[in-house]
């Protein structure tokens, strides 16, 4: 899988699929890609990425298929649909699924490929677009542990934080992990800096402050600065947010688990989803004390 002769198939341009693209061609890999929207591919296409029609022609072609998309149902559509990945996937050829999607279509794509002689794993990230540009994103992977193996030098050229997590649906166990973690830390920095709003502190000279110490996380590091500058552009849209907690909390659900720091985060982005903020970053939960609502009732504090 060292063989950087190997053509690398690409699904999905979006804010962090794009530029993970772009590492994967600057590393010498050759790369074909395929977006709903071709605009989003013109700058890859400009520098060397070849363009497929629809996923089904990209993995007649291809024999290692990276998808990153948005929702889980977008999952379904590009490996199970008419045009899509199993209507011309060839034996022996490796599908890598980096959404953040449910550990249930993990397996089911983990099984449909077993079944045509094809291996799976399920590999979804966390670092946001700084990540994806950096290539530093953590990877959390579940499949065969040889397949991880095999394509540990792809995965090194996206990201630094690497793990074999186990079976198929391991990954996306794993991000969800990591989704509920965030979920309940962005609301304590959010609050920290209104906190620090209200008492008339300087909001740069408190984030110096708290940054390096035990309050410290990747989000204030690297979120609050964008806050303080007004900047709400997405690293990580609200939408894609709302949605991973959603399967956090479903499967939660199927494991009788009460998650109540996660339902009351998910409130929150709702709220701000519902004044047209879905497609800002999540660091735009600041927002939601713009304009301060009552139905977060006393019987949910």
């Amino acid at each position: 899988m060292s063989d950087k002769k190997a053509e690398i198939g690409f699904i999905g341009l979006g804010v962090m699929g794009r530029s993970m693209a772009k590492n994967l061609l600057a590393n010498g890999y050759s790369v074909s890609v395929f977006t709903r929207t071709k605009k989003k591919a013109e700058e890859l296409i400009a520098n060397g990425a070849i363009w497929k029609d629809s996923p089904k022609e990209m993995a007649i072609n291809t024999e290692i298929i990276i998808t990153m998309v948005g929702y889980p149902q977008d999952v379904e559509e590009v490996y199970f649909g008419k045009e899509g990945i199993f209507s011309g996937i060839k034996t022996g050829s490796i599908v890598i699924d980096m959404t953040t999607s449910t550990p249930s279509l993990a397996k089911k794509i983990y099984e449909a490929g077993k079944q045509k002689g094809i291996r799976a794993l399920d590999a979804p990230v966390s670092g946001g677009d700084i990540g994806a540009k950096k290539g530093t994103l953590s990877i959390m992977v579940g499949g065969d542990q040889q397949t991880f193996l095999d394509c540990k030098p792809i995965f090194s050229i996206l990201g630094e934080n690497i793990i074999f997590q186990g079976a198929a649906g391991a990954g996306q166990h794993t991000k969800m992990c990591n989704q509920i973690a965030i979920a309940s830390n962005m609301m304590g920095v959010t609050e920290a800096f209104i906190y620090a709003q209200h008492a008339g502190l300087d909001p740069e000279t408190v984030l110096k402050s708290i940054s390096s110490g035990a309050a410290g996380s990747w989000s204030m590091s690297n979120l609050i600065p964008r806050v303080i500058k007004g900047d709400y552009s997405p690293g990580f849209f609200i939408k894609h947010f709302i949605k991973d907690m959603g399967i956090a909390l479903d499967e939660a659900k199927k494991m009788d688990l009460s998650l109540p720091g996660l339902e009351l985060a998910k409130k929150l982005y709702d709220i701000l989803a519902e004044r047209g903020e879905e497609n800002s970053g999540t660091q735009a939960l600041i927002k939601y004390w713009d304009q301060p609502m009552q139905d977060i009732g006393s019987d949910e504090r």
